[in-house]
């Protein structure tokens, strides 16, 4: 079962510390987890027979997004592991929150699809779009959590000092 979708009004009050405690993490990484199974059982198996039976090009594919897939992941997996960690006790929130533990290769898992994926076998390309939206509900997670931590509360006098400085006001006009 997929984890619902993370938005910016699930996540609102959204903290690092009650996600690790919420039923939204244990689905979420049920899910990510078992995906990992899945692809890799796929992979060892029904996969390796058939991109033997695609095209040179396919094939070329096949190997190119097969590695997207594994790429994906195994990110998420990592990043929820932390999360585990913490959540156990195993790690400290401050260690977990560093830039270490950050999502990453969001430059190659959230890439855009090469052309031909359609000549793939439906089983890859069903476990490419659900490690994709598996991907990006972890990125907007850890952007929520980690990478984004909400601005400051600006007083009225910040507020006032920017109209001065934009106007050219100052207290000796």
């Amino acid at each position: 079962m997929a984890a619902e979708l993370v938005d910016d009004q699930t996540t609102a009050e959204l903290t690092a510390q009650n996600f690790i405690t919420s039923a939204l993490f244990e689905r979420t990484f049920e899910e990510g987890m078992g995906m990992v199974e899945e692809c890799a059982r796929y992979l060892d198996g029904r996969g390796r027979d058939e991109s033997r039976e695609l095209s040179r090009k396919a094939a070329l594919l096949y190997a190119g997004e097969s590695m997207r897939v594994t790429t994906r992941l195994m990110q998420a997996a990592s990043w929820l592991l932390v999360q585990r960690a913490v959540q156990e006790g195993d790690m400290s929130a401050e260690d977990a929150a560093s830039d270490r533990y950050r999502l990453g290769a969001r430059e190659i898992c959230m890439g855009r699809r090469e052309d031909g994926v359609a000549e793939l076998p439906r089983k890859l390309i069903e476990l490419l779009e659900r490690s994709e939206s598996l991907y990006r509900r972890i990125a907007h997670l850890d952007d929520v959590l980690f990478r984004n931590p909400p601005p400051p509360s600006l007083g009225p006098q910040t507020h006032l000092a920017r109209l001065q400085a934009a106007f050219g006001k100052n207290d000796a006009d």
